[in-house]
């Protein structure tokens, strides 16, 4: 009994050593940090604004137009294509397959008809600036869509309208 006892008094030692031992290793690891972490609470306490005045003023309203200039120009649809059946694929099928809203449907040569007599010129301005047409039918600018640039959408009513052909 006198051993057995001595055993599971050294078991015991052993196991508050092991703990002990343990906890030293967890409090001298680094802690895990999120590497995004200090971005976002910079983004969090940045100011919303800054007031400039006189010509410094002036210089810093131009940057800021020409940056965002730029980077909406870097934001052109579709990679930038200008084929018209992608473009039609991607974004004027959902109205001018179903005829939602008074489209015409693709390749309806009936429905297309009165449009292409009012010249290309004028489809593609319809679907640059949006038409509200007189029998309730709606075209938004762009398709909903203004990342186009306005050779995309030339693009998309040739090819479009080259179908009711």
């Amino acid at each position: 009994m006198r051993q057995f006892s001595w055993l599971i008094a050294g078991l015991a030692v052993l196991t508050v050593l092991l703990i002990a031992l343990g906890w030293t290793i967890y409090n001298h690891e680094p802690k895990e940090t999120n590497p995004v972490a200090a971005k976002q609470l910079a983004a969090r306490i940045a100011p919303v604004g800054a007031v400039y005045s006189g010509n410094t003023g002036r210089a810093a309203i131009a940057a800021a137009a020409e940056a965002a200039a730029k980077a909406a120009a870097a934001q052109v649809a579709y990679g930038g294509t200008t084929d018209g059946k992608t473009i039609y694929g991607n974004l004027c099928h959902s109205c001018h397959t179903a005829g939602v809203a008074g489209a015409p449907k693709l390749g309806d040569k009936a429905a297309w008809a009165p449009r292409l007599a009012q010249g290309m010129a004028t489809l593609i301005k319809h679907a640059t600036e949006g038409y509200h047409g007189p029998d309730g039918n709606f075209m938004p600018p762009k398709g909903g869509n203004p990342a186009l640039t306005d050779a995309q959408v030339k693009a998309a009513v040739t090819w479009i309208t080259d179908q009711a052909k």
